[in-house]
């Protein structure tokens, strides 16, 4: 399955490449282009947390690591509350005790669960209109009910057995309930806080970021374990690469699917942008977001949902897997379109 991925991405930056080249007559040049302009954006968000992941580890082991075997987890479920491409995968594989639980960790728990905590709520919550926020949380609380759909079969297929699904996702699914009755009674105050604790990441990979910096120009180590920001880079760029062709075939796929998904979404009851919003989404996050304010009160509450598992599948996550652990693909993907598919079917139930 890989390799066929990756024939497909190939193929697809090809078919970028030379519509660039023609002045991007078919749409296709511009997604080709796009994908490489992601590279600043990713280093941004990954190269710092990728450097201090041993240092985090270090640090973090002393009362992670006893407190997880205390419940039965792996060390690794720990490096899942961050998203996978903004240092859950990086953590995840330093404090795993497991080979196997650290990859199912950082892959595919990380972008699911770490991605809708560090990512998709704040980054939500901050776009949406004020009049539009109790959707979008409504969405979001949803989405959470499902999750459990996506890690178990993500698990299952990353060679766990269901009653370690359950058992390593015990905190995920505490914390997960903590998220719904926060957004259910305080959505104010959860929303701020949602929002410090991603300045505080984001604080943390820029500090990550200038310590690598700073070794690779002058030679000298402030920090001890610290990753070379030139490794670090190595999988930014690899993800960029996969990025020239996952965007041009994403936008391919949008093209074949919009009338399909128009038609149906007259027969459920959804406007245009709602159903745009879903394919959009497992593109990237933020453009699915931006169409909120074109969506109906349904649209709105189903894309909040779907957001959860099925956010940025088709790109940033695919490429990132692939530029880590190619055979958890069909993991992540899997895992993500169930759980986006068991919230879109809650949603539209209720």
């Amino acid at each position: 399955m890989n390799r066929i991925f990756m024939i497909i991405m190939a193929v697809s930056a090809v078919i970028g490449g030379i519509d660039r080249i023609r002045g991007n007559k078919w749409g296709y040049g511009a997604k080709f282009e796009e994908g490489f302009l992601f590279l600043g954006p990713t280093a941004l968000s990954m190269a710092g947390m990728i450097c201090l992941a041993p240092v985090l580890s270090d640090i973090l082991g002393a009362a992670v690591v006893p407190f997880y075997r205390m419940i039965g987890a792996d060390p690794a479920m720990f490096g899942s509350i961050l998203a996978i491409d903004m240092g859950g995968y990086e953590l995840a594989k330093e404090l795993a005790a497991d080979a196997r639980i650290g990859s199912y960790a950082g892959i595919v728990v990380a972008a699911i669960f770490g991605c809708t905590v560090v990512f998709t709520i704040p980054v939500g919550m901050g776009m949406v209109k004020d009049e539009d926020k109790g959707f979008f949380a409504r969405g979001i609380m949803l989405g959470l009910v499902t999750m459990p759909a996506g890690l178990l079969v993500g698990g299952i297929l990353s060679g766990l057995t269901v009653m370690e699904c359950v058992r390593q996702n015990l905190l995920v699914l505490v914390l997960s309930a903590l998220l719904l009755l926060g957004l259910w009674k305080i959505p104010d105050r959860m929303i701020r806080g949602f929002c410090i604790f991603a300045k505080g990441i984001q604080c943390m990979i820029t500090v990550g970021l200038v310590l690598g910096a700073v070794e690779y120009m002058c030679g000298i180590s402030l920090v001890k374990n610290l990753v070379p920001l030139s490794e670090a880079m190595e999988t930014v760029s690899s993800i960029g690469i996969v990025m020239l062709g996952s965007l041009t075939a994403a936008e391919f796929l949008q093209r074949i699917l919009r009338k399909p998904f128009l038609l149906l979404g007259k027969r459920l009851g959804m406007n245009p942008a709602g159903m745009t919003g879903l394919l959009v989404g497992m593109v990237s996050v933020i453009p699915a977001i931006a169409m909120y304010k074109d969506m109906d009160e349904k649209g709105k509450v189903v894309n909040g949902a779907f957001l959860v598992s099925a956010a940025s599948m088709l790109a940033a996550h695919a490429g990132f897997t692939l530029s880590r652990e190619p055979e958890m693909l069909g993991a992540m993907l899997l895992a993500k379109l169930c759980g986006g598919a068991a919230a879109f079917g809650l949603a539209m139930l209720l």
